[in-house]
């Protein structure tokens, strides 16, 4: 959590040191306290990060609250269970990894899958007609 702090103030540091070296030093000259603060002042702020990272800073928040808390598919054709790593392709599309140690032996056709968000930011795959729940990560 603090390496992207640590980065972001880097790149503020060094575009303040990016000002032109005479206005730092004319500002550095001035012996009244009030006055040097004054110069710097009116130097011309550091430009912003050009990253996207930087540029979406504090709106993940918002980008998970207007995404769907669940999703619901099928897996299509007969279905016999999953193991740690298993990839579960579901039929609206989606590509789902087994991302706990977890394994269930099933035998099902056509199941319907909910996938839930997690209180931790994790998601939950669960499986109607059964009591199996897996933890999940999407890659497609």
């Amino acid at each position: 959590m603090r390496t992207p702090l640590l980065h972001l103030l880097l790149l503020a540091s060094t575009s303040v040191l990016a000002q032109e070296p005479s206005a730092l030093q004319a500002c550095r000259g001035v012996t009244d306290a009030a006055k040097r603060l004054a110069c710097y002042d009116a130097l011309p702020a550091p430009a912003a990060p050009a990253s996207a990272a930087a540029a979406n800073f504090g709106l993940e928040v918002k980008a998970m609250q207007a995404a769907p808390g669940e999703v619901t598919s099928r897996i299509e054709g007969r279905f016999d269970g999953w193991g740690p790593k298993s990839l579960i392709r579901l039929a609206n599309g989606q590509l789902w990894q087994i991302a706990d140690d977890s394994d269930a032996v099933l035998n099902l056709s056509n199941p319907q899958v909910t996938i839930r968000r997690g209180a931790l930011g994790g998601f939950r795959m669960e499986l109607d007609g059964t009591n199996r729940t897996a933890r999940v990560k999407r890659l497609q």
